[in-house]
């Protein structure tokens, strides 16, 4: 079986996400990326290092700068032609074009695997990960994103693919690249970081948010993360959320400050390996989860923590 993986990129690089989708896809059988961008022979070599690929697929073209998936998903319909599965990581874009891709082949999608059962029989979480359902497909193409969190990430050297170009569908006139805001951090990125401090609605205000939390992080070398409760209340940007609505997250240690647990957020770190939270209510659903919990006023905790460390 040969898999074609969607290549995550930041036009200088290749994205952790997309180790963990080639260790999904070298489950299947033979691995083949796709890079796609304007420019992007750089990161087209470094895909080619990666540990079990044997080729990459460069669609070099402008109508692919910005990822936009109504230019991204014809051209890997197309390449489906010679493929029998394909893999994305489940980051914004890659939900963004899979489904494009399911629909131009008439097949299904199935979301977010955890697990490679067999050719055609993969597990993924439902009900916000309280069940994992495993699911078999009798459709002829696979389409499949893949829950970074669940999978090792294959080994970024040791790879000497083969790098071919491939001939672009060209830009289709229905999306236009308008602009982006990126926030940028010093910061560990929330996706990739050993250790993550999150913090939730408890914290009252944005400014008691950037000064409890962020020196703890400072502290820590951490990743700040956010319950949904925190974002919609405008104490921190969007991308700070964790949560079945936000990121995926799977750190080493994951602290959970002035956040309750509520199911949505739990979906989406109760797969940390260490979990410690910090909360005045003592029956917080958080506490259920945690492997460390610390009963107490956060605003006098969190700071004599930061201090003792």
């Amino acid at each position: 079986m040969k898999t074609l993986v969607w290549v995550e990129h930041d036009g200088a690089a290749v994205k952790d996400a997309t180790l963990a989708a080639v260790t999904a896809a070298g489950k299947l059988g033979e691995v083949h990326l796709l890079v796609a961008g304007a420019g992007v022979g750089g990161v087209a070599e470094q895909a080619a290092r990666i540990a079990g690929v044997t080729t990459v697929h460069v669609a070099d073209d402008a109508a692919y700068g910005h990822a936009l998936a109504e230019n991204v998903a014809p051209l890997v319909a197309a390449l489906m032609a010679g493929h029998d599965a394909f893999v994305a990581p489940a980051t914004t874009n890659g939900k963004n074009i899979a489904p494009r891709v399911a629909a131009l082949l008439d097949v299904m999608q199935i979301s977010e695997i955890l697990s490679v059962e067999g050719d055609k029989t993969f597990t993924r979480p439902i009900y916000a990960g309280n069940a994992i359902a495993t699911v078999t497909t009798s459709d002829a193409k696979l389409v499949l994103t893949v829950r970074g969190t669940a999978f090792a990430k294959a080994a970024a050297e040791g790879g000497s693919a083969t790098i071919e170009a491939v001939a672009g569908t060209g830009d289709k006139g229905v999306s236009r690249f308008v602009s982006a805001e990126i926030a940028k951090s010093e910061r560990p990125e929330l996706t990739s970081a050993k250790v993550i401090v999150s913090g939730g609605r408890a914290l009252q205000n944005s400014e008691n948010f950037h000064s409890v939390i962020e020196p703890l992080a400072d502290k820590l070398g951490a990743a700040v993360g956010a319950s949904r409760a925190a974002v919609d209340a405008g104490y921190v940007p969007n991308d700070y959320q964790v949560g079945q609505t936000g990121k995926i997250v799977a750190p080493e240690v994951y602290i959970a400050v002035g956040i309750s647990g509520a199911i949505q957020h739990l979906a989406g770190m109760k797969d940390s390996k260490t979990i410690i939270a910090i909360n005045k209510d003592e029956d917080a659903p958080i506490f259920q989860v945690a492997d460390i919990g610390l009963v107490g006023d956060l605003f006098k905790l969190v700071p004599e923590l930061t201090e003792k460390l």
